[in-house]
């Protein structure tokens, strides 16, 4: 692949929020999980950790958690990234909160790559009761729940979402 043919790659990923109920299959699930191992990580203390839900009633229970979020109810699997605290804290001390966070947040944006390259879709969700969600999947206190990445063979939008210019984000050499 060269570089426009990996610009495309990444302009036509767009998140989801409509899928089938086609089931994943365990090798689409591990394919994603191998991606996501591939992952930049901090002193490659990987602090990233996921819960991978598939039953309805725990995904039913994570939507309800997600404000009601419909497709988190609806894909047929739902990947929640966590930071592991610990795992960075050990080497970097308070620091280690940040990369563990940018860890998580790493794999996570390597999942949802590995599931576009699949041919499944996705839709990341940042909106959700954090204390529900540990409750829910049992989460031990040092590991915090980053995302909730809805993934499944779902149903694109139609358009591309309009997006800012580049160059409203860049600044050079100071703000």
């Amino acid at each position: 692949m060269d570089s426009s043919e990996f610009f495309g790659f990444l302009t036509q990923r767009s998140s989801v929020r409509h899928y089938s109920d086609t089931p994943l299959s365990d090798a689409e699930i591990q394919y994603l999980l191998d991606c996501a191992s591939t992952a930049p990580t901090a002193g490659n203390l990987e602090a990233w950790d996921v819960v991978v839900v598939t039953e309805n009633e725990v995904r039913f229970a994570l939507s309800a958690a997600a404000y009601d979020q419909e497709h988190v109810a609806q894909a047929p699997a739902i990947v929640v990234v966590c930071a592991n605290y610990i795992r960075s804290m050990s080497q970097y001390g308070e620091r280690g909160i940040l990369f563990a966070v940018q860890d998580a947040t790493i794999a996570c944006t390597y999942i949802m790559l590995a599931a576009h390259a699949a041919k499944l879709q996705t839709c990341w969700t940042g909106a959700f009761d954090e204390d529900a969600v540990r409750e829910i999947l049992e989460l031990p206190q040092h590991v915090r729940p980053i995302a909730l990445l809805a993934v499944g063979k779902g149903h694109p939008p139609s358009g591309l979402t309009e997006r800012m210019a580049v160059d409203e984000h860049i600044h050079r050499e100071s703000w």
